[in-house]
């Protein structure tokens, strides 16, 4: 993707007008992505991420694929402009850094274990009935997008908020994850397909 179309999403990100949803427009979307997490049992997708510093003229833009098998099997593999995999599975966070390999407890983390609650519950549909964040519902023409500002103290000093953006059919389409300095990371979602058998290799670390 090249650098005048990423300004283009971007800037097409900051003027599109959000208006707050009703009560009745909220349930409404949580249904929908409930319903449709029922159905999902695998979802692999390609991946464009971009990583916004202010003291940077360019944003970082890495390209890779996620997969993910239900209930909780998530894995980001990044393929430019480094080699990179993360592995959530059983409780544990998997790295893979061009072959150095290292393990993490999410359980025993409790930033790990929030962080991988909510991209699973983001994937799976259960991440409206968390209690740890205050959640906000916005609407635009072509989407839905959800705030989710987290209440711990510790993980707000990480993660300013989480903005989660879904279609009209209630996929999941792009992830923005706010600093508290206002720094970002931009996830957007490609070639999504649900469904089709994922080899037990793949989530092996």
């Amino acid at each position: 993707m090249n650098k005048f179309l990423v300004i283009t999403l971007l800037f097409i990100e900051a003027v599109t007008a959000q208006t707050k949803m009703t009560s009745a427009e909220a349930q409404v979307l949580r249904t929908m992505v409930k319903e449709k997490a029922a159905v999902t049992k695998t979802i692999l997708s390609d991946f464009t991420q971009y990583k916004h510093l202010d003291f940077l003229s360019n944003d970082i833009e890495s390209n890779g694929k996620l997969a993910f098998q239900a209930p909780d099997k998530v894995l980001w593999q990044y393929s430019a402009p480094f080699s990179y995999s993360i592995l959530f599975k059983n409780e544990k966070l998997y790295i893979n850094d061009n072959g150095n390999k290292s393990d993490l407890n999410v359980g025993s983390n409790k930033l790990f274990k929030q962080l991988n609650q909510l991209i699973t519950a983001s994937i799976n549909g259960d991440m409206f009935i968390s209690d740890e964040f205050e959640i906000d519902y916005f609407k635009t023409d072509d989407s839905s997008i959800v705030h989710f500002t987290p209440k711990d103290t510790q993980f707000s000093e990480f993660i300013k908020t989480f903005h989660i953006s879904f279609s009209k059919t209630g996929e999941v389409t792009r992830v923005k994850m706010i600093e508290p300095s206002n720094d970002y990371t931009l996830i957007i979602f490609h070639n999504r397909i649900e469904n089709k058998a994922i080899p037990d290799a793949v989530f092996s670390q």
